[in-house]
């Protein structure tokens, strides 16, 4: 073996050793439930903080965030954050206290008490069915290092079948390594190596900047004479065509992907989603000891986002700037594989060892903490309820971890579907996907939250069902999924229908914005019996 690849090899192999270790030492001694899924509600709050940034950015950001700064060659992606601080300060104010009211462990079982078990199983199921395709889908992303290494070993490029291969192993291992920590050491063991994890991603992304920075030559000159200077529109796209008037000009704004509106109004809604309804990300939260620290965790978070998107888009630019001093005739088609490429050919050995492990580090970490969440949801939802209603703590812990062990499984069959949908289409996108899975779903369950924290008369189990059903059908019609689907089936000019001239085909930032809406307008239409009371201590298990 190559001195330089044998050193590389190495760094990665004791990150691994460190990761198990840690979330073995951290996770032990789990006694029941409560300790597997909170962990006491001992958690430090900055520890807390970081597991919520390790959680948000998984391998499809250290990839598909540069991919999306090479594409564009601008920063309008990061208009998109301002939403997301703005939406964690409604989800502190709004969500957190009922959940920590009711002493829940799985978040969907405040709506058993505010609307009924109907509610709560529909809810529950639609997180378990999109948390599994989001993150199977954003797995395969950690792969993309293992393929360009075939290359950089061997000298030759895998063909379409070899690429598929190295992308289903190295998914099978990372889910593997990540399962061992996270069935033994729950949710301790995730936070904490969610910690480490955290540190070593941002630390990789840093040294990258830096080192691609200096490999351009000209340093910041270059750069800005290649990309023809900075200007607002660099940073701020509103999306409305001045050539055009009335509803059309508004019309246009909702077709493109990233604008200030949608950073505004559409990525609030998309971040209130995955931070208030989403088990895997409020479940570390409430493993605070109390409200407000969580709080504390949740909001700074929101200003952790800012340099972190900013650094990864950087990164892609600079890489943009540099493959035009330096042609490339080896460089990957796919954008998400650029920055890897680069790591792969350019970084010094030893940093490219680190910087891989940062790769695999943001791999399982998001990973780890989707299926602690998803093991947590499914014990306290299905199992207690309907599989085993008088499960002791011991009974409840081996079905927690059986859980994890099959969400596990659940995730290498999707993350192998989605390897090969990249490698048949290698310029497709991964942030438009992964954001997209949750476009569908997570705005009829916004919709059904917001309706029972919102109000008190409003919403019944009936009608939150019918109101989820209909928000579905109203993001799949105004992001064209119909059509979308027919030209899969039936080539690229088949239509399925014809869009109404007055309703855009919205991108993704918009889907969970018209979805909760529509949930809502149409969930409050349903008048409950009796007023709604959050009374002080009482539990789901025990509310009348």
């Amino acid at each position: 073996m190559d001195l330089r690849l044998a050193i590389d090899t190495a760094v990665l192999f004791l990150y691994f050793a460190i990761i198990i270790f840690i979330g073995l030492r951290m996770g032990r001694k789990e006694d029941n439930l409560e300790d597997f899924a909170l962990g006491g509600r001992r958690i430090p709050w900055w520890a807390v903080l970081a597991s919520i940034v390790a959680a948000e950015t998984s391998a499809a950001t250290f990839f598909g965030t540069p991919g999306e700064g090479f594409a564009l060659r601008n920063y309008t992606y990061l208009q998109l954050a301002i939403g997301t601080i703005i939406a964690r300060i409604l989800v502190s104010y709004i969500f957190i206290k009922p959940y920590y009211d009711y002493k829940v462990y799985s978040i969907y079982e405040y709506l058993t008490v505010r609307f009924g078990v109907g509610t709560k199983n529909a809810a529950s199921a639609v997180f378990l069915f999109t948390r599994v395709l989001a993150s199977g889908a954003r797995l395969y992303v950690a792969a993309i290092a293992l393929a360009l290494a075939y290359e950089l070993v061997t000298g030759n490029r895998p063909n379409p079948a070899q690429t598929l291969w190295i992308y289903v192993g190295a998914c099978v291992v990372i889910v593997v390594l990540t399962a061992i920590y996270t069935t033994l050491g729950g949710i301790k063991a995730v936070v904490w190596t969610d910690f480490i994890q955290a540190s070593i991603m941002m630390g990789s992304a840093l040294v990258a900047l830096g080192l691609l920075y200096s490999a351009i030559p000209g340093g910041w000159q270059e750069i800005v004479g290649r990309h023809g200077g900075f200007g607002v529109s660099d940073f701020i796209a509103t999306g409305l065509d001045p050539a055009k008037s009335g509803w059309a000009k508004w019309k246009g704004m909702f077709e493109i992907e990233y604008t200030i509106f949608a950073g505004l109004i559409g990525s609030t809604f998309v971040t209130m989603a995955t931070h208030g309804t989403d088990q895997d990300m409020v479940q570390r939260m409430l493993t605070a000891p109390d409200i407000r620290r969580s709080r504390r965790s949740l909001m700074l978070s929101g200003l952790a986002d800012i340099p972190i998107v900013l650094t990864f888009l950087s990164i892609g630019l600079l890489l943009w700037t540099y493959y035009q001093a330096h042609p490339d005739p080896t460089l990957p088609k796919s954008p998400n594989e650029i920055f890897c490429h680069f790591v792969l050919h350019q970084m010094p050995v030893g940093l490219r060892g680190l910087l891989i492990a940062g790769i695999f580090a943001t791999a399982m970490g998001s990973l780890s903490t989707a299926l602690n969440a998803l093991a947590t949801s499914f014990t306290r939802d299905w199992y207690q309820t309907y599989i085993n209603r008088t499960a002791t703590q011991a009974e409840s812990l081996r079905a927690v971890r059986r859980a994890t062990v099959a969400f596990s499984v659940l995730m290498i069959v999707v993350a192998s579907a989605t390897s090969y949908i990249v490698v048949i289409h290698p310029t497709v996108r991964i942030i438009p996907i992964v954001l997209g899975i949750f476009g569908y779903t997570y705005g009829p369950l916004l919709g059904v939250f917001l309706c029972g924290m919102l109000t008190r008369r409003r919403g019944t189990n009936v009608g939150n069902v019918i109101a989820m059903i209909i928000g579905f059908i109203a993001v799949a019609i105004i992001s064209g999924l119909p059509n979308s689907i027919a030209r899969i089936i039936g080539g690229q000019n088949y239509a399925f229908y014809t869009q109404p001239a007055l309703l855009p085909v919205a991108e993704f930032p918009w889907w969970i914005c018209f979805g909760t809406i529509v949930t809502f307008l149409i969930a409050i239409c349903f008048r409950s019996e009796h007023a709604h009371e959050r009374p002080v201590g009482v539990t789901p298990q025990t509310a009348p």
